[in-house]
């Protein structure tokens, strides 16, 4: 049947930027976004978003976020034809990393390159991801903001092994160290998360470190919820570059106004198990338990040897239900991961707008110390306005003000840069 009158973008309103930063010489994050412009592929495959962030000397690293940027949309629409979002989804991104893994291997100086990929799909079942390192998914929902994906970092796995809390992690632990990246290996784990319902107003956002690692989570809400996407992407990038702009920075906001109709669709695979990566120290510990219960036994120490091949099936059980377990049949209502993850209020107050005030002073103070030549009647007004905004309790207002007034200092400070 036609779908006249029918726009299936029109229902999400998003918006994007990658941006060098300051410090950086090559911009290494790339992102992509596909929508999905029918009916049958609304019901299908849904809209994709995605964020990726390389590593790597010699280009290395931009050569790979663009390698799986480019990869995974294609390989996830082609296996969508047969496969459900989870398991198209995590194909893709398996496929993805064999490419990157093998043009790493054929060329020394692109050996070890890997990225990171934040995937996040919205489908007619919900919000769906996929993940692989440090770039994050987030949804900002009424005053409440939640990050959907799980960083695969140092400090996040200590913390997921319960050997510190959130507020314990010590300063000499490095926030950037990375334990799962698409490339250095020839298989990768992928996590899938959700799917979570999607509702109009839901706000979503993916990013690369750059931005996490210099804007915090109630920053990052108070931002969504007083621009628009358009709008948000600059004032995010601005304050990361405003607070150093130490790596490159790269922003997905998609904003749902609507819920769009759909083709009933159920999650059914084409039968087809297909093996899941595997974290290597699950064979390992097959392997030495297998090897033990033989050794055990050859020794006439039957007692501990039926032990030991009791741990060795135990073993055995989990690892096949992690590669082939819920790999195909019907996967409807199936809910995947343990996100979301460190849900936070975001409270747009007295006290936040104070904060930004105090930061724009800072800035205005820092300009004037370095003698750029900035437009300060504007500069000033954009600053007046928020304060009366203030004044008045416009509390939204007085944080749209001060945006402006960030990203027009950002703006002077990169004119007097690229003059120099």
């Amino acid at each position: 049947m036609a779908e006249p009158n029918v726009t299936w973008e029109s229902y999400v309103e998003q918006a994007t930027l990658s941006d060098i930063g300051l410090r950086r010489s090559n911009n290494q994050d790339s992102l992509t976004v596909v929508m999905a412009k029918s009916g049958d592929a609304w019901g299908r495959r849904g809209h994709l978003f995605m964020v990726a962030d390389g590593m790597g000397a010699h280009a290395a690293g931009e050569l790979a976020s663009k390698m799986a940027c480019d990869a995974v949309p294609l390989t996830y629409e082609k296996e969508s034809q047969s496969e459900p979002p989870p398991l198209a989804l995590r194909k893709a991104i398996e496929d993805a990393n064999g490419r990157i893994h093998s043009r790493g291997q054929a060329n020394l100086d692109f050996r070890g390159m890997g990225t990171t990929a934040s995937v996040l799909l919205l489908l007619p079942q919900g919000a769906l991801i996929a993940h692989v390192g440090d770039s994050r998914v987030y949804r900002l929902r009424g005053n409440r903001i939640e990050q959907l994906s799980f960083d695969h970092s140092l400090v996040w796995e200590m913390m997921a092994s319960g050997k510190l809390r959130e507020d314990e992690v010590p300063g000499y632990i490095p926030k950037n160290i990375i334990t799962r990246s698409l490339g250095p290996a020839a298989h990768v784990e992928v996590d899938i998360e959700g799917p979570w319902p999607v509702a109009p107003g839901d706000t979503f956002l993916l990013c690369s470190d750059g931005l996490s690692g210099q804007v915090n989570d109630e920053e990052i809400g108070a931002v969504l919820s007083s621009f628009s996407p358009a709008e948000a992407v600059h004032v995010l990038v601005d304050l990361a570059n405003l607070r150093g702009g130490p790596d490159n920075i790269s922003v997905i906001v998609a904003r749902v106004s609507g819920i769009p109709p759909a083709p009933t669709v159920t999650w059914a695979s084409s039968g087809k198990a297909s093996r899941r990566s595997i974290h290597p120290a699950f064979w390992v510990a097959l392997g030495v338990f297998g090897l033990s219960t033989v050794l055990l036994g050859l020794a006439r120490q039957f007692s501990l040897a039926a032990v030991m091949g009791l741990v060795t099936l135990v073993t055995g059980g989990v690892t096949w239900a992690r590669a082939f377990v819920g790999q195909s049949g019907n996967l409807d209502g199936q809910r995947f991961g343990r996100g979301p993850y460190h849900p936070r209020n975001v409270l747009i107050n007295n006290e936040l707008v104070d904060k930004l005030a105090k930061f724009v002073a800072q800035l205005r103070e820092a300009a004037m110390e370095a003698k750029y030549a900035v437009d300060w009647s504007h500069f000033n007004h954009l600053d007046a306005r928020a304060l009366a905004a203030a004044e008045r309790k416009d509390y939204v207002t007085a944080v749209r003000e001060y945006g402006h007034a960030m990203s027009f200092m950002m703006k002077e400070i990169r004119g007097q840069r690229q003059k120099k």
